[in-house]
């Protein structure tokens, strides 16, 4: 592939990975004017967010199979047109219910964004490139979160809430056109792929019973659940506890995110003299460490508003680490169904993320223990995950080399 061309589709694939954090976090800001508008409350708004989620989580494990089925493209056009239909719904709105059926719909569209990147770098790329194309993806993906809540804030402020489905559906129909003219189709049909629910739930279980698939699978998405902990504690702890403005909460927002950005670009460097699961396993073990310190700052209420910063700033940026790496890992086995491997990943880490979320607000106690907790909880389960997945896939290439 031509260095150009190999640009254009790295920036396409980013793109559409972006879809789905964009469509999360441009509309956050407008839960006040959509309560008003929609004469509701801003906790009944919130449900369109929950029904999000479980779209995005559903949808995944449909998208997949589709995706080894018809190829990459057929799937990925219909996604997004799914998804611009959606979000022009969710502009036209007039009631809370609505929204959050439009909402749904838009993530079983968004989904093929996060499943069909994933499959189509593991077709495109050879097997050693794998990790520093995903992690070229991270560097588009996590402006999202810098850039989606100052525009969806600005959008709001000037044109209404509902200018931001329409932003969303008009840059989607553009991307649309661009997946169109330059992606290439990275994998043709397979007409020996069968989509009834029972072969679909077998082919599920054969990508779960691959030792190295379940491994980094299961600990990459346990571990990005600290950054859902995160995410759902922040807020309380910045603005509450420490007592900072929303443009300083954004401000710290931005520069921890600029560290998963920053990070997940150093791993290309390192990926020069270290292999994937050699990085991915000091990333988590750092993160064990460093959330051991937010736990023990939590207890003792040693730690500032400097100190605490700076440990979610390098408990993130260890995440650049293990997110490109373990997806790398998870989807190297797979020909045949990267799609659908790619789309239980995907699945696993969004509940995973709920989980965490849910469980900060579920142990909320006034202090920033219950996130730090979760964080740290999530590093010493995705280690454990890696270190016996590690052992079982060694005792396995032992046998098969005695049997041999």
């Amino acid at each position: 592939m031509k260095a150009n061309k190999r640009s254009g589709v790295i920036l396409i694939l980013g793109l559409l990975a972006a879809v789905c954090p964009f469509s999360i976090d441009m509309y956050l800001p407008g839960f006040p004017a959509i309560a008003k508008d929609l004469h509701t409350t801003v906790d009944q708004v919130a449900y369109s967010l929950s029904s999000f989620f479980v779209g995005v989580c559903l949808g995944q494990l449909v998208c997949g199979p589709l995706l080894d089925r018809y190829g990459r493209k057929i799937p990925l056009v219909v996604g997004l047109v799914v998804y611009t239909l959606a979000s022009l719904g969710c502009s036209l709105s007039t009631s809370a219910e609505a929204l959050i059926g439009f909402r749904f719909l838009q993530a079983l569209g968004a989904c093929v964004g996060m499943v069909t990147p994933n499959a189509m770098v593991r077709d495109l790329f050879p097997a050693d490139q794998h990790a520093k194309v995903l992690s070229l993806l991270v560097l588009i993906l996590g402006v999202s979160p810098i850039l989606a809540p100052t525009v969806g804030s600005y959008l709001i402020a000037t044109s209404g809430w509902p200018m931001v489905f329409t932003i969303l559906a008009i840059v989607t129909m553009l991307l649309l056109a661009a997946v169109i003219r330059w992606l290439p189709e990275s994998r043709g049909a397979d007409s020996t792929v069968l989509l009834t629910p029972t072969a679909v739930t077998q082919g599920y279980f054969q990508v779960a019973k691959v030792p190295q698939f379940r491994t980094y699978a299961f600990a990459g998405a346990t571990a990005s659940a600290g950054l859902f902990a995160y995410l759902a504690g922040s807020p309380f702890v910045f603005m509450k506890l420490y007592g900072v403005s929303e443009e300083q909460y954004g401000a710290i927002f931005a520069l921890i995110a600029a560290g998963l950005i920053g990070s997940s670009q150093l791993n290309n460097w390192l990926l020069r003299s270290y292999t994937s699961s050699q990085i991915m396993y000091t990333a988590l073990l750092a993160q064990l460490l460093i959330g051991l310190i937010l736990v023990l700052g939590s207890i003792t209420g040693s730690l500032g508003l400097y100190s605490t910063v700076g440990l979610l700033f390098l408990f993130l940026s260890c995440q650049g680490f293990t997110f490109p790496n373990s997806v790398a890992l998870a989807l190297a086995p797979f020909t045949h169904r990267a799609g659908s491997a790619s789309a239980l990943m995907g699945s696993f880490q969004m509940i995973c993320g709920a989980m965490a979320t849910a469980l900060v607000g579920l142990l909320f106690n006034g202090t920033a223990l219950p996130m730090a907790a979760i964080m740290m909880a999530c590093c010493i389960l995705a280690m454990v995950i890696l270190l016996v997945g590690v052992r079982q896939m060694e005792y396995l290439a032992k046998q098969e080399a005695v049997s041999l």
